[in-house]
């Protein structure tokens, strides 16, 4: 059998051909991890934004937010259900939110993107504890004050600390204050005042989801059958943890798809290169192989030889690629 240390002797002495082949592997490694990595931490951010304890109401037939719409009156009924959760004052915990995606200018100059906006009533904390503001202070209700998220800020244009964000013509809202929210993905959200939000779109006496407390997880079956059942109101209730899971999915579908069809191709011209590498190395070594023959080494030895060098680089570029 050849020794071992004789391939790792000649991936170094022909280092452009091994690093570029390398760097093939590399390429494809890089490529398909890092879709695994997107896909996972958009799973774990929304996953992060659901509390056990809470149920998210629809309007039915409404799969997300955007869609749904719900009037104000249908709040005050929720308060009233089963198994809702109450403050130390004996207040429901309840809360309506209106919801708005709007195309906004990005900070850098390149381009447009999507930024959520999320009209919020003036007792959001203390129904999500977890959101601190970090710097600045917290919007004075009823105005056109807001705040936003640690992820968004200065993403776009106007998302600064002091800056006005305009939401449409003559209509603006003033940073206040950034807040944090335990990495979930509120942070990459716009959070301003409930009333001025509606009325800059145009929705007043509506909101797009209202979210429950529960006095205990265990409780969500009786309160999504008192909503459910209910034929006034035509609402679905979720668990707010399995409403992020079923967000994610989709996108983290896309995700997949597309990291594994890039990550095809990318693999298909590695192969070829590798395999053109390892017969322009076969071919250009004749002479050598002919004397390791001359050696009385075995064809099956050297073919395991050259293979083991494949492997070399194989294993060198998926660490590399990782690595990346």
């Amino acid at each position: 059998m050849i020794p071992l240390r004789y391939n790792v002797r000649n991936l170094l002495v022909r280092r452009t051909t091994t690093v570029a082949t390398a760097l093939g592997v590399a390429l494809v490694v890089a490529v398909l991890a890092g879709a695994l990595m997107l896909s996972a931490g958009l799973q774990r951010t929304l996953k992060q934004s659901g509390s056990p304890g809470t149920a998210i109401v629809l309007r039915k037939g409404s799969d997300a937010e955007l869609p749904s719409s719900i009037e104000d009156a249908t709040v005050s009924l929720i308060r009233a259900a089963p198994g809702v959760k109450k403050d130390a004052t004996g207040k429901p915990l309840v809360i309506g939110e209106s919801v708005v995606v709007l195309f906004s200018d990005l900070a850098n100059g390149k381009g447009k993107s999507n930024a959520q906006l999320r009209g919020v009533p003036p007792d959001v904390f203390e129904f999500r504890p977890e959101v601190k503001i970090v710097e600045g202070r917290r919007p004075a209700p009823d105005t056109d004050e807001a705040m936003v998220g640690t992820k968004a800020r200065g993403r776009f244009k106007g998302l600064e600390l002091g800056q006005a964000y305009e939401l449409r013509k003559n209509r603006s809202i003033k940073v206040v204050g950034v807040f944090a929210a335990d990495g979930s993905s509120y942070e990459s959200e716009i959070w301003g005042d409930l009333n001025y939000v509606r009325q800059a779109f145009g929705r007043a006496g509506t909101v797009q989801s209202i979210r429950v407390q529960l006095e205990s997880p265990a409780l969500f079956d009786g309160f999504a059958a008192a909503v459910e059942l209910d034929k006034r109101l035509s609402l679905d209730a979720v668990k707010e943890v399995e409403f992020y899971e079923k967000l994610s999915e989709n996108t983290s579908l896309f995700i997949m798809a597309m990291g594994g069809v890039i990550a095809f191709v990318f693999s298909i011209g590695a192969m070829i290169g590798a395999t053109i590498t390892m017969y322009g190395s076969v071919a250009h070594r004749r002479k050598e192989i002919g004397v390791l023959r001359a050696l009385g080494f075995s064809r099956s030895a050297i073919l395991f030889s050259f293979l083991f060098e494949s492997v070399l680089l194989a294993l060198l570029g998926g660490v590399v690629g990782a690595a990346a």
